[in-house]
Formats: C-alpha cells, sequence, structure tokens
C-alpha cells in the first residue's frame, strides 16, 4: 500500500509542472520557455522548447521527454531514456540543476518568473552609496570586464569606513547587484522604487545606491 501512496503523490507532484516554465542559467541572461505536458512519450512525457532555446542551450536539443520519478527528481532526458539535466526543488516553483559543463541551470514557472533583470549596460554609470539617507561614497559601475564581473571606480571624498573596503568590481547575479570589496563580504542590492538599489539584509540605517 504504502508504494502505491507514494505513487498516487507523485503523479500528484508530476501535474503541477505540467505548463509552461522558464528555463535559465544561473544569472538570467540567458533565457528561453520550457513547455512541460502530460502526453506520452518512449522515455516519459513530451516537453517543448521555444524556437530560441536550443542556441542558448545547446543540449536540449537532444531532450527527448521527461519524468519525475519517486525520488523527487525532475529529468530531462534523451531518447535513450538517458539523463541529460537533473532538476531538485530548492524553493517553492523553483528548480536548480548543476550541469557538468555548463553550470547551473533553473526552472521556474514562467508567471512566477517575472520579466528578466537587467542588463548590465542599463545598471553602469554613476551612483551614490547612501546610508540613512546622507551619501557616504560615490562610485562609478563601468561595463569593462574584470575577473567575473566588470570593473567599478571609487570616486574621491569616499568615507573612510567605505574607502578601506577597496571596492573595485560590481555584477549582476539574478537580478541583485553586487558590489565585490578586495577584503571582506560582498555586498548584495535588490532593485528598489525609482530604480535605485537597497542593501541587503535591510538595516536601521537603510544602505542605498542612488542613481547620479
Amino acid at each position: 500500500m504504502l508504494w502505491r501512496r507514494r505513487r498516487l503523490l507523485s503523479a500528484i507532484s508530476a501535474k503541477a509542472l505540467i505548463g509552461s516554465w522558464e528555463f535559465s542559467n544561473a544569472d538570467r541572461d540567458k533565457t528561453c520557455t520550457a513547455t512541460f505536458k502530460s502526453d506520452r512519450t518512449a522515455v516519459g512525457f513530451k516537453v517543448e522548447f521555444d524556437a530560441n532555446c536550443g542556441n542558448l542551450f545547446p543540449l536540449v536539443r537532444d531532450v527527448a521527454g521527461w519524468t519525475f520519478p519517486e525520488s523527487d527528481l525532475l529529468r530531462l532526458v534523451d531518447a535513450q531514456g538517458r539523463s541529460l539535466v537533473e532538476f531538485s526543488e530548492v524553493e517553492t516553483g523553483i528548480y536548480e540543476a548543476p550541469t557538468p559543463g555548463v553550470g547551473v541551470l533553473f526552472l521556474q514557472a514562467a508567471a512566477a518568473a517575472g520579466p528578466p533583470p537587467k542588463p548590465p549596460e542599463q545598471v553602469a554609470g554613476d551612483w551614490a552609496l547612501t546610508r540613512g539617507g546622507a551619501p557616504v561614497c560615490a562610485f562609478t559601475l563601468a561595463t569593462t570586464p574584470l575577473r567575473d564581473g566588470f570593473a567599478l571606480a571609487v570616486k574621491s571624498g569616499c568615507d573612510a569606513t567605505i574607502a578601506r573596503l577597496n571596492f573595485a568590481q560590481w555584477r549582476l547575479d539574478r537580478g541583485e547587484l553586487v558590489l565585490v570589496p578586495a577584503r571582506g563580504n560582498a555586498w548584495r542590492f535588490e532593485e528598489g522604487e525609482g530604480g535605485n538599489w537597497r542593501r541587503l539584509p535591510e538595516s536601521a540605517e537603510a544602505v542605498m545606491l542612488v542613481r547620479q
């Protein structure tokens, strides 16, 4: 009886996957649509990708179906039933798949995914860092590639507590803006109203990046 109950629960979970999902890389600068269907194939169920998906992610050209077994892994399989990508649910409605040679792939319901993140060109420029509404530093975010992000220049007159961190790099990470110091942990910001960015986690004196 237990195996029947598990099979029933698995079938119910699989039904929740039917529909359109955003298929993306970790930075979400490459996105396309995967549509999971209930139609049977020789290796599982039918899945369709939009026309550009194979250009962004060549491995999907070999996908012949999808399965959702009792191990709770959503698998994309080839025509021989071999697993190409294995997704596990990391948050409600968000699936993650570390994939050798590709990186981390994500699936999230298209209706809940929201707009794609801004490209670096829209974020680059001059910004003031404020604490509690008072400016404490000014940066120029460039589009010049630097390691795994872009170059950042600190302007003169920066508060000593900020200047000693020696910020020199920035990047966008799944919709968040990240400032990387030479020492210490990266500072992460989420976009708020008016195109400004709020540091995470929030504090009593809000730390913001304000466009200049």
